[in-house]
Formats: C-alpha cells, sequence, structure tokens
C-alpha cells in the first residue's frame, strides 16, 4: 500500500513528504517480512538442508533485483516515473497473495509432555547470547558494511574514470549476474563442509577485489574486478540468515533474529558512511582501500568465531 501511494508523488505539490512517509513504511514492512521469511525457513527446513534453503532464498531475492529495474524501466516508457512504483506495489500485492497460501507452522510439544518454557524476552535473549552477538555478530556487521558499500563503490569509480552511464550500468548488471548463478553451490558447499567454507574465502574475495579497484585505470580491468566482486558475493549469499539461525535458540528465535537483522542493518548503513566520510576528508581510492579492509576483518572474526562443522554428512 506504501507503494501504491508512492506512485502519486510526482502528481503532488508537496509529494516528498508523503513519498518520505512510504518509503519509512517500506522499510518497515520489509524488515518484518524479511524476519519472518528468515524464521518460516529455519523452522521449516531440516538443519542438513538449512544453508541450501537460506542460500536460495537469497539467491532469489538477487534475481529480484536483477530484473525488477528492467520491469520498471519498461513500464515507465508508458507511464512515467510513477510506473516503477506500480511495479513494486503489483510484486508486493502478488507476494501477500502467496503468503496467504503458506500453511502456518504447527509448534512442537514438549518431549516429556510437560509445560512449555516461559516465553523470553528482548532483553534476555540479549543478555543469554551476548557473546554470540559481540563475536560472529561483529563479523556479520562487517560483512554487511562490505555488501553495502560494494554497490556504491562500482559507479563510483566507473565516474571516476568517465565512463559514461550505460558501461557503468553495464559494471553493475553483469556483476550481479555472476552474483545471481552461485548461489546454490555455496549453500551446498556450507552444508556438507562448514560455514567456515563460505565465510572466509567471500569476505576475502570482496577486500581484495575493493582492494584491486584504485588500481584499474579502464572499463576492462574494472569488469574483471566488479565480475570478481559479483562472485565473491553471491557466494555468500545466504551466509547473514544461515549464521543467524545456526545461533537461534527455540525458545526466542524470533528476538534473537531480530536482533540479528538489526546488527545486520547497522552495519549496511555504515559502511556507506564509512566510505563516503574517507572520501570527503581522504579521497575515494583511500574510502574504498578501508572498505575492502573490512572484508579481512571479517574473515578473521569468522575465522575464530565459526565453530567447525565437526562431522561430516554424505548429503
Amino acid at each position: 500500500m506504501a507503494l501504491g501511494a508512492a506512485a502519486f508523488t510526482p502528481q503532488l505539490e508537496h509529494g516528498l513528504w508523503l513519498l518520505a512517509a512510504s518509503m519509512t513504511l517500506v522499510g518497515m514492512s520489509a524488515s518484518v517480512f524479511n524476519l519472518a521469511r528468515q524464521k518460516f525457513l529455519t523452522e521449516a527446513v531440516p538443519v542438513m538442508f538449512r544453508a541450501r534453503a537460506l542460500s536460495t532464498l537469497g539467491g532469489v531475492t538477487r534475481i529480484g533485483i536483477f530484473i525488477g529495474p528492467f520491469i520498471g524501466a519498461g513500464i515507465m516508457q508508458f507511464a512515467g516515473i510513477s510506473g516503477a512504483y506500480w511495479v513494486g506495489f503489483a510484486g508486493m500485492m502478488a507476494a501477500a497473495a502467496l503468503s496467504l497460501t503458506i500453511p502456518d507452522l504447527v509448534a512442537p510439544e514438549t518431549s516429556d509432555g510437560g509445560p512449555r518454557p516461559p516465553a523470553s524476552t528482548l532483553r534476555s535473549v540479549a543478555a543469554s547470547h551476548a557473546g554470540v552477538f559481540l563475536s560472529v555478530g561483529f563479523g556479520i556487521l562487517l560483512l554487511s558494511a562490505l555488501r553495502a558499500s560494494r554497490q556504491v563503490v562500482i559507479p563510483l569509480w566507473a565516474d571516476h574514470l568517465g565512463l559514461d552511464a550505460t558501461h557503468a550500468s553495464l559494471l553493475f548488471g553483469l556483476s550481479g549476474a555472476i552474483d545471481m548463478l552461485v548461489f546454490y553451490p555455496a549453500g551446498k558447499l556450507m552444508d556438507r563442509k562448514g560455514r567456515q567454507w563460505v565465510a572466509i574465502p567471500s569476505t576475502v574475495i570482496m577486500g581484495t577485489s575493493l582492494i584491486l579497484i584504485p588500481f584499474t585505470a579502464g572499463f576492462v580491468p574494472l569488469l574483471l574486478v566488479a565480475l570478481l566482486i559479483g562472485f565473491g558475493n553471491g557466494i555468500s549469499s545466504g551466509l547473514i540468515m544461515t549464521l543467524g539461525a545456526d545461533f537461534s535458540p527455540d525458545n526466542g528465535r524470533s528476538h534473537f533474529l531480530g536482533i540479528w537483522r538489526f546488527i545486520a542493518d547497522s552495519g549496511a548503513t555504515g559502511g556507506p558512511v564509512l566510505l563516503s566520510g574517507l572520501t570527503a576528508a581522504v579521497s575515494l581510492s583511500a574510502g574504498i582501500w578501508a572498505t575492502g579492509i573490512l572484508g579481512f576483518a571479517a574473515a578473521v572474526v569468522f575465522a575464530v568465531a565459526i565453530p567447525r562443522l565437526k562431522h561430516r554428512r554424505n548429503y
């Protein structure tokens, strides 16, 4: 509904306030929706298939993000800029209708038939799992900052090199295409070998790629680095959700995943802020290099904090 309201803002004289309110509601609704889908899959899918399921969820989301702008651009040729909002509105209504067909999960009874444990609170979950939030959660914050910054870095450096909008869009599109192709193999690897097998390489690859960007001086070198970034980000598809599911308790899972999502969103907000601040204070290259270092820091955190898979399963 918020996207439908936003579609009318271009025709209103003071539509900025309506647009701001609409986008606030979109953000709030998206957070609730993302949390609900993660909790559902965490409980609906067996643990042995968890990483594959959540990586596929992340990959499907990436596919939607990739094709959505093309659909919106096509509709805007006939309906103007409001057409993009109507595409979003139609997509959300379809998602809502589809959600109505998904059955609710039945809460399992306790093994001894006794009463269920008392309901948890946000404060109790935060206190009892503080060690996880301060260790693996810090790695998640760094990874989110890295992911958010990479979306800004490619077009910024393309503009720095004097590339036109067409070439910049091509760079971003091809990087996104690589991103979409590797999510399922990465999830399967996490299920079979352990989460570290994806968490560490993905952050190292993205960190290395960002370090290399300031050394590129043309379209082709930048394209190769952009493809490498896409590969690194693609294999990390679903990683944040999978780790959140792994560490979440049965009692208080919603509270735990809510805090987990807040940590990830904080990193996604802080990464571009760090990039812009260092760019303004020093240079664009310095900002990109600092962002790349976040990848290596995240790899170190994951290497230390994520437990290794003790028993290898053949599935």
